[in-house]
């Protein structure tokens, strides 16, 4: 067979495939000029453009070349060994461990013959290499997926385009100058590094970042959907260098670690988008642990449509927010959805007629034309202090954070009734326990059943992903079991997550799911002789009031998320 005298010689395997009738030796001349040009392996050449059926092909070469096949989507790719080898050797070679037993390290490989790699290899880990054959398709993806989570080579990593980008934390001149020549923060690697762990947390809809160093690695996870999952392992040894710059940027005392502290970063992606940092460190057995909390403004304005109420609880909110006076109530644990619920009502109300005032600890998200007011106790500024100036402000809205105290339930039940809307969060697990934890902190019955006029509770739930969900069959018992109705068995459709390149194992997004509770007449009563939790939910239950429970069952009827999803979210 000719060799090619201006591309680099087909392997042994290509010409095996020549040989055996699946591309001629023209078309691997072409394409082979083709792949030197984008600097790609030939046969992944070929796989990605569907030139070559890539599991064909290598069913076909485990056979011929007597190697064990493994289908890489029965394995977790985070729980390889990719630490054991280099960037370079797995983007070179296009190979991956999969396992190391003793002193043998199995490698996952689409080329049979790629036996430089396996030489690289032995050489680089001092382990010794076993071939495991696998689809070409799926390895170029699994390597793609891990290394642009992973980037467990600092020196390699590229820079940022950053025509928009603009990351500021308010440090004044004199701090970036009293910084300069500091090799923890001013190391270029590190910095690049840290501008791409906040670039893809954003771009991947993370709402938290944690920074975690152990005493043997440095782990770094992305909270999304609720749920953390680790996209970065890097080298122990820059541990202290990432959180030293991540804390320069949020304005923190670099000197300081033992104590917890407090910060906030300003990342600017274009002239009309702005991402805010709160960030977080806390002392731990091997160094400081920062968590940031990601803190995007078009997050509260999604619009009421796709909060995830039903038509007839979306009725009750509007209702509520455009009466002149009153409370609503906001319950449940963190990370809820609680603030995106009550900032779409705000965004609502927003307009110049309204003189509308906000009072949190801290302050998340700004929204011109709402007057917020950021906590701050040590300078005496409390939650009760800020309702007491607001109500010398002609106010018409007022928002409170959080009711954690009597003082200042005492003082927002007041507002309420003397004209005011007010609106405000508290940590409970459904609606009519909010009412008993009202009395519990001290508020009198009459003035609960006066002031209060919704009470919303909510949780939030992972939404299947539309691309790869698919029907899940369950025994007719569990379906009744679970809350489904005999009744509607025959036609009831119920899906479950599968997990494809659209989402994170099988979902992607959330929606809230909702308990809306009005105060009856009957409920007022109920209040007044002092009922417990267990009668007013028993009463919320025959006035026909929906628990959270049954409004997450609606939201698996129609598809939207998984009867896995809404038992781990209800569980309580």
């Amino acid at each position: 067979m000719a060799s090619l005298s201006k591309n680099r010689p087909l392997s042994e395997f290509i010409q095996y495939l020549i040989k055996d009738g699946v591309l001629s030796e023209s078309e691997a001349e072409i394409h082979n000029a083709q792949a030197q040009k984008k600097q790609t392996p030939l046969l992944n050449y070929l796989v990605v453009n569907n030139i070559i059926n890539s599991h064909q092909i290598a069913i076909k070469a485990s056979q011929e070349y007597n190697l064990p096949f493994f289908d890489l989507d029965a394995i977790d790719l985070q729980s390889l060994p990719i630490n054991l080898t280099t960037e370079k050797l797995i983007r070179n070679h296009h190979i991956l461990p999969l396992l190391k037993r003793g002193d043998t390290l199995f490698i996952a490989i689409s080329d049979p013959t790629n036996f430089q790699a396996l030489d690289d290899i032995k050489f680089q880990s001092q382990l010794h290499p076993e071939t495991i054959l696998v689809d070409e398709k799926k390895l170029f993806k699994a390597i793609e997926t891990l290394l642009e989570a992973a980037d467990t080579s600092m020196s390699d990593l590229l820079d940022i385009e950053r025509e928009h980008l603009d990351i500021t934390s308010n440090i004044a001149d004199e701090d970036f100058i009293r910084t300069e020549g500091n090799a923890e923060i001013d190391d270029a690697p590190v910095v690049r590094f840290v501008n791409k762990i906040l670039l893809d947390a954003i771009k991947k809809g993370a709402s938290d970042i944690h920074m975690e160093p152990y005493e043997r690695y440095f782990r770094i996870r992305y909270r999304s959907d609720g749920i953390l999952y680790q996209v970065a392992s890097p080298p122990t040894n820059i541990a202290t260098r990432v959180i030293s710059r991540i804390k320069v940027m949020a304005k923190m005392d670099i000197a300081e670690r033992r104590v917890p502290q407090d910060g906030r970063i300003k990342m600017t992606l274009s002239q009309n988008r702005a991402i805010d940092f709160r960030v977080n460190s806390c002392p731990t057995l091997f160094g400081e642990k920062i968590v940031l909390r990601i803190l995007d403004p078009s997050s509260a304005q999604i619009g009421i449509e796709k909060l995830g109420f039903e038509p007839e609880q979306e009725q009750l909110f509007l209702l509520a927010i455009n009466k002149p006076y009153g409370m609503v109530l906001v319950t449940g644990p963190t990370g809820s959805g609680k603030t995106v619920t009550l900032y779409t009502g705000l965004n609502l109300l927003n307009s110049v007629e309204r003189n509308i005032s906000t009072a949190e600890d801290p302050v998340e998200i700004t929204v011109e034309g709402i007057n917020q007011v950021n906590m701050n106790v040590k300078a005496g500024l409390t939650f009760a202090n800020a309702l007491r100036a607001f109500l010398r402000q002609d106010p018409d809205v007022i928002m409170v954070g959080e009711i954690r105290d009597l003082e200042t339930a005492e003082i927002a039940v007041k507002a309420a009734q003397t004209g005011h809307l007010v609106l405000s969060t508290l940590h409970t697990n459904d609606a009519p326990q909010t009412l008993n934890r009202l009395m519990q902190m001290g508020i009198e019955p009459f003035n609960i059943v006066s002031a209060i006029i919704l009470i919303i509770a909510q949780r939030l739930a992972r939404r299947l992903c539309d691309h790869c969900k698919s029907p899940s069959h369950l025994p007719e018992a569990t379906l009744i079991a679970t809350g489904f109705k005999i009744e509607e068995l025959k036609t009831l459709k119920i899906y479950s997550p599968v997990g494809c390149e659209h989402c994170t194992n099988g979902y992607k997004g959330r929606i809230g799911i909702y308990q809306m509770m009005t105060i009856s007449d009957s409920m007022r009563t109920l209040i007044l002789e002092g009922g417990n939790a267990l009668q007013l939910a028993k009463l919320a239950k025959e006035e026909g009031i929906m628990d959270l429970r049954t409004s997450g069952l609606n939201k698996v009827r129609t598809g939207i998320t998984s009867l896995e999803e809404i038992d781990r979210i209800t569980k309580d």
